[in-house]
């Protein structure tokens, strides 16, 4: 979940009264919110956009663990089930009996669900924010490592030892989000966010072409059906581990329902918005699994068993280098946008909670003003709480990246943690309360073995990604000046 549009400025809605206009002029909606006018067209972009992100970039290794038929198969397979949860979670937006609409994942979850699943979900969202923000850090920091090494291998061949530390690239861009932080609200991010939508395009179609490339040119790598041997340097232990991880590695690529609710939100109200949302969703999902498909199998056609944990910064493409720096300039961009999407939501909570813990507190109320012209065209809004609380968020977010700056394994668990309760059991259970599905009928049966699958993937997919992850840092030296 992971390309970045308006729509994800929605995350943190507020649940506060509405404002009730007149709807005979036809310029409000039913809920008094200005008319809305989204349609198949532009919630099946939006999809599109909040799916694609970096993710797709450890596809190409996931095929590899898998092999053919598992990989593509388990392409396929969360295709399917999420294309069916996003279906069950449409249905959803409007509540049963008043026919009144939720704003927000959490709302529909809450007015489903109870107040107790709705704190579960808040959690879940909360801790999957910051572990992307985590993510973001340690990937865009690697992308700009792999511009200096690939200007480096450019200029002395592809044989020498180009060492460069990820840690400073960390550090700076860590500080350049401490800045970055200080945008008041989402209102003010919509520019970052389609720098953002556009980037994503960009460097998964290089990668993508690239491979492709690589296997009409006759330099691809040895396949197999099933994916890397069992042999000297892998044990069957380890390989086990590592179709875990890209179980998960496959499942964060496809964690994107938080935002579903927000994006059927824009659409107008004829026709019905579950209906439309419903085919918006079957064409951009549909159209995703090609494109994942073309970078995962073309990546694996490429490289073969050898493919690289991450596509463009694994050094499997050498030249044309300035193409490679371009990708991976499109990587670094799209992270410093999706990187303060996706922490303001996180910034918003404990602000929100800090205004009406302390109303009358000056630190967390008074906005300071700055103009940086004469004639104050550019002014910048500080707030000392804002500053403070920000700041220290970006701060622990890149120590926690310097600490374990490991892509894949992060990214598997990032998808074992949102895969599961965000796009499977929480749409699953709100279907059965809603529609009041009976225990023990055919119906609930089918739903609640999907449950249980998709739980044990995630819970096998985080295993992986935790055994990959110790299994780094027992040998990392966080200091030391990567190969």
């Amino acid at each position: 979940m992971q390309g970045f549009g308006d729509q994800i400025f929605q995350v943190e809605s507020s649940e506060s009264n509405l404002e009730i206009h007149k709807v005979g002029n036809g310029e409000f909606d039913d809920d008094g919110k200005p008319k809305r006018t989204g349609n198949i067209w532009t919630a099946s972009a939006h999809i599109i956009t909040g799916i694609i992100g970096s993710g797709v970039l450890s596809l190409a290794w996931g095929v590899a663990q898998l092999g053919w038929i598992v990989g593509v198969a388990t392409l396929v397979i969360f295709s399917g089930i999420t294309i069916y949860t996003s279906s069950l979670l449409a249905d959803c937006y409007r509540s049963p009996l008043t026919g009144k609409r939720n704003y927000t994942y959490k709302e529909v979850v809450k007015n489903n669900l109870g107040r107790v699943m709705y704190m579960f979900c808040a959690t879940v969202q909360y801790v999957n924010l910051t572990g992307m923000v985590i993510g973001y850090t340690i990937t865009a920091s690697i992308s700009m490592a792999a511009i200096q090494k690939s200007d480096c291998f450019h200029s002395r061949g592809h044989e020498a030892s180009c060492s460069v530390s990820h840690n400073s690239y960390m550090i700076g861009l860590g500080v350049l989000e401490i800045f970055l932080s200080q945008i008041p609200n989402f209102h003010k991010l919509s520019l970052l966010s389609v720098v953002a939508a556009v980037m994503s395009f960009a460097y998964a179609s290089i990668g993508a072409g690239l491979a492709f490339a690589k296997v009409v040119s006759g330099h691809g790598g040895r396949t197999l059906l099933t994916g890397v041997e069992i042999g000297a340097g892998l044990t069957a232990a380890e390989k086990i581990w590592r179709m875990f991880r890209a179980f998960g590695d496959i499942a964060f690529a496809y964690t994107y329902s938080q935002i579903l609710v927000e994006i059927q939100d824009t659409l107008k109200e004829s026709p019905p918005e579950n209906q439309v949302m419903k085919r918006a969703n079957i064409i951009a999902v549909s159209t995703t699994t090609a494109f994942y498909m073309m970078c995962g199998c073309f990546g694996y056609a490429a490289f073969g068993t050898d493919a690289p944990g991450n596509l463009l910064t694994g050094f499997g493409f050498y030249e044309p280098f300035w193409l490679v720096d371009l990708a991976n300039a499109c990587i670094v961009l799209h992270l410093i946008g999706a990187y303060q999407v996706f922490a303001q939501p996180i910034y918003s909570v404990v602000e929100s909670w800090a205004r009406r813990k302390w109303p009358e507190s000056v630190v967390v109320t008074r906005e300071y003003t700055i103009s940086l012209d004469k004639k104050q065209r550019l002014v910048i809004s500080l707030n000392l709480f804002r500053l403070i609380w920000r700041s220290l968020f970006v701060i622990f977010a890149t120590f926690i990246a310097l600490l374990m700056p490991f892509f894949n394994d992060v990214l598997a668990l990032l998808g074992a943690i949102g895969y599961w309760p965000l796009t499977v059991y929480f749409p699953i259970e709100m279907y059965i309360a809603k529609n009041r599905v009976g225990r023990w009928t055919r119906r609930w049966l089918g739903l609640q073995l999907m449950n249980s699958v998709c739980f044990l993937v995630a819970v096998a997919a985080a295993c992986g990604s935790l055994q990959g992850l110790g299994k780094e840092l027992v040998t990392y030296e966080p200091f030391k000046v990567k190969d």
